[in-house]
């Protein structure tokens, strides 16, 4: 296993005033950080207008894609480890086959920027263990542990800098299959309930966190993962890490205390509009680290419903991308991504910064008769159009387009003008109320866009009177 020689320890304090400062020292590209907000509403500003980031699943589990000693292993790719049982000493080695030598941190954020995306969040340390950057708390990382010997998550972070994207660190604070009192490891280790978990959290991972707050610049957001064994004090002491580092960084809701928004379950949409700061993490396949198996990619359609539909119910979309072990982003990935990105090029008035729908009836309902194996009802979605707005504006995002009008919802708002976006710009529409108060928009017979198509009506009222 690696180990740390004595001498290179510091004391959490000193460590955390040196990192402080060294990360004003910074050369490449200077980064300056911004005006710390003095409580959640400000730091959640940004968030709320983002709507859409990127999430990054990347390890050593890379190298192996899915496959350990010649079977394909059940599951998601980054697991590996913990699926196939795989031992400390052996999954380890993939560190020395670790040289990925096509990484090229602006062509990732190009493909984000490219995507519409307005955030990034790459995994600086998984369950695994290792970590993307050069860490003082353990030697297990990309430059002391591989022959690639380059900090992944500095070029990142300076080419996020340059790309003007803001960058996010998920960072697994629980699970740790590499340290013996880590949680999760129960085939090589004692079980979690016999471990010093509070010996791992201090000698590993809260310094390593401190690392990535004092070193590298803004970060937006800190992204937490499975909570196990985390107790009210030791969330607290992330917590007061991250606020006294960096106030203005978000904290997710998987740290295991309430944070400044939450993260719904992998891959879950909720079916109704939801109040709050929240964000679904999902997969563009089946996995989040790469699986040379799974190339079942979700279409552009798909994206671009989810990331509307999910924007009308208040949320934000975090889409990921599993880069393989060479780190290059999958092909197929970046088409699909670039066909949404220019899909929102066009429409993006109707995603960033946009409010949730005032209506809800579009959405679906549940079913009379129809239960879930729980005995819960089903819900039955409806998937014809979705509603955003913005101020003194009602944005219809239409992915059944009708023959000749499309039947408004109603309320009682004066209709100001009506308008199509297109490439073109703004393409004004007609509209007519009907005897039964109604109101139909006319548009064109040929949908302009093949997935979907935005019609924005803007009232006079500062809200939607129902």
């Amino acid at each position: 296993m690696f180990h740390i020689r004595a001498s290179r320890i510091l004391p959490a304090s000193t460590l955390a005033a040196l990192m402080s400062v060294l990360s004003f020292l910074r050369a490449d590209p200077p980064q300056s950080v911004p005006p710390q907000p003095a409580d959640q509403a400000a730091r959640l500003a940004w968030f709320h207008e983002a709507k859409f980031g990127l999430f990054i699943h990347w390890g050593l589990y890379s190298i192996p894609a899915g496959q350990w000693k010649g079977d394909s292993v059940p599951g998601i790719g980054e697991w590996i480890m913990n699926h196939a049982k795989i031992p400390v000493s052996e999954y380890e080695q993939l560190a020395g086959q670790f040289n990925p030598v096509k990484f090229d941190a602006d062509a990732w954020v190009r493909i984000a920027r490219d995507a519409g995306m307005r955030y990034l969040v790459i995994t600086s340390k998984h369950h695994d263990g290792f970590a993307l950057f050069q860490s003082k708390a353990s030697a297990y990382n990309a430059v002391d542990a591989t022959p690639f010997r380059r900090d992944i998550i500095k070029e990142l972070a300076d080419a996020c800098g340059r790309g003007g994207m803001r960058l996010g660190f998920y960072y697994s604070q629980a699970q740790d299959w590499h340290e013996p009192n880590g949680a999760g490891n129960n085939w090589d280790f004692a079980p979690n309930d016999k471990k010093d978990f509070d010996q791992y959290l201090r000698a590993k991972a809260e310094p390593q966190v401190r690392e990535l707050l004092a070193g590298y610049g803004p970060v937006c957001l800190i992204w937490f993962d499975t909570p196990q064994m985390m107790t009210p004090e030791r969330c607290k002491r992330f917590t007061e890490i991250v606020r006294t580092l960096q106030p203005a960084c978000l904290i997710d809701g998987r740290l295991g205390a309430d944070g400044d928004y939450q993260s719904t379950g992998d891959n879950a949409i909720p079916h109704q509009v939801r109040e709050g700061a929240w964000e679904t993490p999902a997969t563009i396949n089946h996995t989040w680290g790469f699986k040379q198996d799974d190339d079942d990619w979700k279409s552009p359609g798909d994206i671009i419903f989810k990331l509307s539909d999910i924007v009308s119910k208040g949320g934000n979309y975090l889409l990921n991308v599993g880069p393989m072990s060479d780190g290059t982003i999958p092909p197929r990935c970046v088409e699909i991504l670039a066909s949404v990105g220019r899909w929102l090029k066009v429409n993006g008035d109707a995603i960033y910064g946009a409010g949730r729908t005032p209506f809800g009836d579009e959405l679906g309902d549940e079913a009379a008769h129809l239960r879930t194996p729980a005995g819960k009802p089903v819900f039955l979605d409806r998937n014809d159009w979705r509603c955003t707005t913005s101020p003194g504006r009602l944005n219809f995002i239409v992915f059944k387009w009708p023959r000749d009008t499309f039947a408004l919802p109603r309320f009682k708002n004066e209709i100001a003008a009506v308008w199509l976006l297109t490439e073109k710009g703004r393409k004004p529409l007609e509209w007519k109320t009907g005897a039964d108060g109604t109101v139909s928009v006319s548009i064109p017979r040929l949908a302009p866009h093949p997935i979907a198509n935005v019609i924005c009506v803007e009232i006079k009222g500062d809200r939607v009177e129902r």
